[in-house]
């Protein structure tokens, strides 16, 4: 300032020794990050040299001493803070009262040395709200990551498993069929031509039912194309076991209980789930009769299928065992169970799956009452 307004003419003119004590009082804050309480001691002690060895033109307020404080108070331990602002305290008192200052210029300066070392903890603690912060986000990106690629795995399961009830049951009451229609076209014309139009109808079925699936999983792509017709619930149980009739083998179904609707999802797993049994037997049991009896009971939905095959171990064809375990994982996602096994006598196989009944309540769960889920 003394090069751009020229100074009283009672006062000292300004020196380049007096500028060159300046500078060392601003060069060491380069490296008060790495060496906080050797910065501030440093710039202490040259502030301490101008006051007393060069009259030059001053400065109203220590502002390099304010930020290396504020430094020592972000980045020192606290050792090492109470240390450095006692130093602090007593070098102020020293300084105030050499030069003859009254009382109102030592609170004023130990006042904004106060406020220097608040705003370097308040520093200190806004960081850790914002490392925490970030924490918080990066655990709920990760959490939202793991959510989304369980419910890919979800939806790749619960696909795999429509796809493999819809074209294993058509597939194979369609080769059953096939493979009888040349004896029948020997023997019984008439039952031939069943057998060929049992063909059509389980094929039109199948690619109904596939459409409806590619459909949905093309919705947000084209959703004014996306068929709106139901999954098959227990409406059309019956006429799934008239088809699997056709095919030769002898089908009964019963329904016991007092019917109530368990909701579209489990009426469409009991369906899956039945269809499914059904295409076991034909590929697998080599059973002549098969008994479907679903009981609307007190406390569940209980499925049970009961066939007079080989059993379980039986049966011309291959068999993976991805049938039964989709069965137990449509079970599960209700809540119920399927156990499997012989069937009456040691003889044939069993699949049994109970399914909870559930309400929705008004919270959208779940209401168990005695015995019963409601």
């Amino acid at each position: 300032m003394p090069f751009v307004v020229p100074r009283a003419p009672d006062l000292p003119p300004a020196t380049w020794a007096a500028y060159g004590l300046t500078t060392l009082t601003v060069v060491p804050l380069v490296l008060r990050r790495r060496a906080p309480v050797l910065v501030l001691v440093a710039v202490l002690a040259t502030g301490a040299l101008y006051n007393f060895a060069v009259d030059g033109p001053g400065q109203p307020l220590p502002y390099t001493g304010l930020v290396a404080f504020y430094t020592v108070a972000e980045l020192s331990s606290p050792p090492k803070r109470i240390a450095v602002t006692t130093l602090t305290a007593v070098a102020v008192l020293v300084s105030v009262g050499l030069d003859g200052q009254d009382l109102r210029e030592l609170f004023f300066s130990l006042f904004v040395f106060a406020a220097a070392y608040a705003f370097g903890r308040l520093t200190v603690t806004r960081q850790a709200y914002l490392r925490a912060v970030e924490d918080r986000a990066r655990q709920l990106e990760l959490t939202h990551r793991i959510e989304a690629e369980q419910a890919v795995a979800r939806e790749r399961a619960r696909i795999a498993r429509e796809m493999h009830d819809i074209l294993s049951h058509a597939v194979s009451l369609m080769i059953v069929q096939a493979e009888a229609g040349p004896v029948a076209v020997r023997t019984a014309p008439e039952r031939a031509e069943a057998a060929f139009d049992a063909i059509s109808e389980t094929g039109r079925d199948a690619m109904v039912q596939l459409r409806r699936m590619l459909g949905l999983l093309r919705e947000p792509e084209a959703p004014q194309h996306a068929p709106r017709a139901p999954q098959p619930g227990l409406a059309a149980l019956p006429g799934l076991v008239e088809r699997v009739r056709d095919s030769g083998l002898t089908v009964s179904y019963r329904a016991t209980g007092a019917a109530r609707p368990p909701g579209p999802a489990v009426e469409a797993t009991v369906y899956r789930i039945v269809q499914e049994a059904l295409t076991n037997v034909v590929k697998h049991a080599d059973a002549d009769t098969v008994h479907v009896l679903l009981d609307h009971g007190t406390g569940a939905l209980a499925l049970t299928v009961t066939d007079d095959g080989r059993g379980p171990n039986g049966g011309p064809g291959p068999s993976s065992g991805l049938g039964l375990v989709g069965v137990r994982e449509r079970a599960a996602a209700h809540g119920g169970t399927a156990t499997t096994g012989p069937g009456p006598d040691g003889l044939g196989f069993r699949l049994r799956v109970t399914i909870p009944w559930t309400v929705p309540g008004a919270g959208g769960g779940s209401e168990r009452v005695g015995g019963e889920t409601r």
